[in-house]
């Protein structure tokens, strides 16, 4: 049984606050590129450019990262089965740019080391910054997030569900013990 920890209206504030706090320490949004995690990071990473170009009328590109082949947990005895990839799509050269990945959750942190791994086939950014709407700790691997929307500290037998309008048709963060 899923319990909501935060509502629709508490993630929209999160995500405003992460679109000040990348104005704020990026002194102005030059040569900034938001790049999503699929799938839910996608989302997230174009309501933050949506934002930003309300404050600053400005737009920034917003690329899609798909990390399938650069998952650690791949390890099926038959190596004959491939993951299905559904493709990366970054239309702007990440090269000498600041790169915000932008995910949902961050747990242990191999999703994000992924990731790492997909942008640098991509290009050479000046910079990564990592953006997530929650943070729930036990991290594995020594990865921080810049941008933080919510921290929802949880046990290891619970999983955290973010539900978006344009993916899942309502919006809430809920936690919900894993049986």
């Amino acid at each position: 049984m899923a319990h909501e920890v935060v509502d629709g209206s508490s993630m929209q504030r999160a995500l405003t606050r992460i679109t000040y706090e990348i104005i704020e320490q990026n002194k102005g949004v030059d040569d900034l590129v938001f790049v999503g995690i699929k799938t839910r990071g996608i989302f997230l990473a174009k309501r933050l450019a949506k934002r930003l170009k309300q404050l600053e009328q400005i737009d920034v590109p917003v690329g899609e990262l798909d990390i399938s082949l650069y998952r650690d947990d791949r390890h099926v005895p038959d190596h004959h089965i491939e993951p299905t990839v559904t493709s990366s799509d970054i239309e702007v050269d990440i090269t000498d740019k600041h790169v915000i990945l932008v995910d949902d959750v961050l747990f242990t942190g191999r999703t994000v080391r992924a990731a790492l791994d997909a942008l640098m086939d991509l290009g050479r950014p000046k910079k990564i910054s990592l953006a997530v709407l929650v943070d729930r700790g036990h991290r594995e691997l020594p990865i921080r997030p810049d941008f933080v929307g919510k921290n929802i500290p949880t046990a290891m037998d619970e999983q955290v569900n973010v539900a978006m309008e344009e993916y899942d048709g309502h919006e809430d963060i809920t936690i919900e013990k894993i049986e």
